[in-house]
């Protein structure tokens, strides 16, 4: 599984005009689901994002996690985070998982965070989703639950 965790004061989804997700300050995290991940990776993610120390703390240190400040999380999948684009200009999604398998995760994972006492916020898995945000500091953070980067 790979995630983009963006760090925000706000952030929305809207799927056809209509608003389906929102929150204040937290952190809006896509994610993007690779044929053949499962429980490990779910795991993984599921333990990784809301402890990320990157809120600031009265230092102005990034020493405070999601949890520590109570922020909330809006989550939405996004397959092309599989994308290469390695081999020539239009990217190849081969890595990506078929829904069938992807929305359970993605699915599990977002169930994972609210088990953890954190407000989750989602998309619609497979619509067409417009995604706006404000990026705090910016602060954006790359995650692979196989460590490929």
């Amino acid at each position: 599984m790979r995630a983009v965790v963006q760090r925000v004061t706000q952030a929305q989804v809207t799927v056809a005009g209509q608003t389906v997700g929102a929150i204040g300050p937290g952190l809006m995290v896509l994610v993007g689901v690779e044929e053949g991940d499962g429980d490990a990776d779910v795991r993984y993610l599921a333990d990784k994002v809301p402890n990320l120390r990157i809120f600031e703390d009265a230092a102005g240190k990034m020493n405070r996690s999601l949890l520590d400040v109570g922020g909330a999380i809006l989550a939405v999948s996004q397959f092309t985070l599989l994308g290469d684009a390695r081999g020539g200009r239009r990217p190849s999604f081969i890595r990506a998982a078929r829904p069938e398998a992807a929305d359970p995760l993605y699915e599990r994972l977002a169930a994972c965070w609210r088990d953890a006492g954190v407000k989750v916020e989602t998309g619609v898995f497979g619509a067409e989703m417009a995604v706006s945000l404000v990026n705090d500091g910016p602060v954006t953070i790359l995650l692979d639950s196989k460590k490929g980067f």
